[in-house]
């Protein structure tokens, strides 16, 4: 190989190392000369601010073999005549239709056009452009190479902004779930980047609750593309370089401009009084439409987060409340107090074991410490009592569960109403001869029936004023013999394949068997 090559090889692979990440151009041909002069010809070609980066094969397989590995080429120049007079030909269809890639675009090159006429190969093929090897001076290859790198720029642009739009689209119904906004402002920036032609780098962090936000590491990163994909969730400090995170830095001290045009920094205060802040790193300098476009995008995601929040801390006083009413219900001791949110988290782990949808899961896991609500309208007297009840006693005993089904089902809202069946029925047996009603087998709805063996199994283990409370073996044994008898088979049998679960949850909590004045 002469030094002239060896100049342009090591040119090549210089140019591929740059800090933005070069075109890739495959060239396609069993004639050395061509791969010669297309490198001489392209040798400082730049497009968008990116230089090329060439890649070779002297055969269609030794093509096929590069483009079915990951890879990012946006062109090929594809000679069509090679290990024989369809090879290149079949190559396209290879790339079109065998590794389904749209994205590429392809020039076919040819020095026997009547082997392959043109009208017939731009009918028959998904090429982009069909030229005569004699035809492609220098300029007219530069004018190709530049028309196919900007078609497939804006393709893949395209293709981007879809998913990011259809992971906005997904996450929008879901943003105010907990976890969901990460997931809904990678969308949004998916977008940005896209429509911006930006690079694929880019943060959005906003502070850490109770934090100022004044520094690096109060800052939690919320979406992320390109190299940092992985760091949604860490602070911006451990997550980014020490120059990315110098302009972010000066992006909280109020300066919103960065050293360099390439990169575009900016931070405001929502609110609810916390920090955010972005930053993208772009191919070509931003004007002021695009920074709006960047900033249109931080105000909303900012409100989703603020909502989000706001969102958050209502679920969580709903919750408290259910479960400081509950405890009250329950013996006014904080011992057995713990027993509402025990049951809880029993109840939910039957429930998603059941296969029961991950809403109804969440239901039951937010009504099941109102199962004893009816206990309100019990007296002291009874509910306390050391010994055996009377039959008068305990006929009121047995009342609570529809009072506590009396006070739920006045209440529309889905969390109440399911409280108000569990009230009602977790007393009830699979056998027909529990209490209030004497349901039997599937007349008990699957919430009641889950309800009855979490509150029974907690309830053996836990100290109560007329008894103590009973070994896990012991327990776990009752469980057993009472399939088919009070429990619903399914449901024990669920319980039982958890029952490590179960006693973890158990175990969790304060101790079960504390009682005033006891060790």
């Amino acid at each position: 190989m002469s030094t002239d090559d060896d100049f342009l090889f090591a040119d090549e692979q210089a140019e591929s190392t740059s800090f933005i990440e070069p075109w890739q151009l495959l060239i396609v041909d069993d004639d050395e000369a061509v791969h010669q002069v297309t490198r001489l010809a392209l040798h400082d070609f730049e497009f968008g601010g990116r230089t090329l980066s060439l890649l070779h094969a002297h055969s269609a397989h030794e093509a096929k073999i590069l483009l079915d590995k990951p890879n990012n080429i946006a062109l090929a120049l594809i000679d069509v005549v090679m290990e024989h007079e369809s090879a290149g030909l079949e190559l396209v269809r290879h790339i079109r239709e065998v590794s389904c890639n749209r994205l590429i675009r392809i020039i076919l090159r040819t020095g026997q056009p009547g082997q392959a006429p043109e009208r017939m190969v731009i009918r028959d093929y998904d090429i982009n452009d069909y030229k005569e090897k004699t035809e492609l001076t220098i300029d007219k290859l530069y004018s190709c190479v530049c028309a196919s790198l900007r078609s497939y720029r804006d393709l893949v642009a395209l293709d981007h902004n879809r998913r990011g739009l259809e992971q906005v689209i997904s996450y929008s119904a879901k943003v105010f779930r907990i976890g969901a906004l990460s997931g809904f402002a990678n969308g949004v920036l998916e977008q940005i980047t896209a429509l911006l032609f930006l690079d694929k780098d880019a943060i959005y962090a906003n502070s850490i609750a109770g934090e100022t936000g004044e520094s690096l590491g109060d800052m939690r990163i919320v979406a992320a593309a390109g190299v940092y994909s992985d760091e949604i969730g860490k602070s911006v400090r451990d997550a980014v370089p020490d120059s990315v995170g110098h302009l972010i830095g000066k992006a909280l001290a109020g300066e919103t401009q960065s050293d360099d045009e390439r990169h575009y920094v900016s931070s405001f205060r929502t609110d609810s009084g916390q920090i955010a802040a972005i930053f993208v790193s772009g191919i070509n300098p931003l004007d002021d439409d695009d920074r709006r476009l960047i900033d249109l995008f931080c105000r909303n995601v900012s409100i989703a987060h603020d909502q989000l929040l706001l969102r958050e801390d209502i679920d969580a006083t709903q919750q408290e409340l259910i479960f400081l009413l509950s405890e009250a219900v329950e013996t006014r001791s904080p011992e057995t107090g713990f027993h509402v949110r025990r049951v809880a988290e029993y109840a939910y782990t039957i429930a998603r074991a059941l296969g029961l949808p991950e809403k109804d899961c969440e239901i039951i896991h937010r009504a099941m410490p109102l199962h004893d609500l009816g206990k309100l309208g019990i007296p002291d007297a009874i509910l306390h009592k050391h010994a055996k009840l009377e039959i008068g006693e305990w006929d009121i005993m047995k009342s609570h569960p529809q009072l506590g089904y009396n006070i739920l089902s006045k209440s529309e809202r889905p969390i109440l109403r399911t409280a108000a069946i569990i009230a009602a029925q977790h007393h009830e047996k699979w056998d027909g001869t529990g209490y209030p009603n004497g349901l039997k087998g599937e007349e008990i709805h699957i919430y009641g029936r889950i309800g009855a063996l979490a509150d029974v199994f907690d309830a053996l283990g836990s100290y109560r004023s007329y008894k103590e409370p009973w070994e896990i073996e012991k327990i776990i044994h009752f469980v057993e013999e009472q399939r088919g008898k009070q429990f619903d088979p399914a449901v024990t049998d669920c319980f039982l394949a958890n029952i490590d679960r179960i006693i973890a949850i158990r175990d969790g909590y304060e101790p079960l068997a504390v009682a005033e004045g006891s060790e």
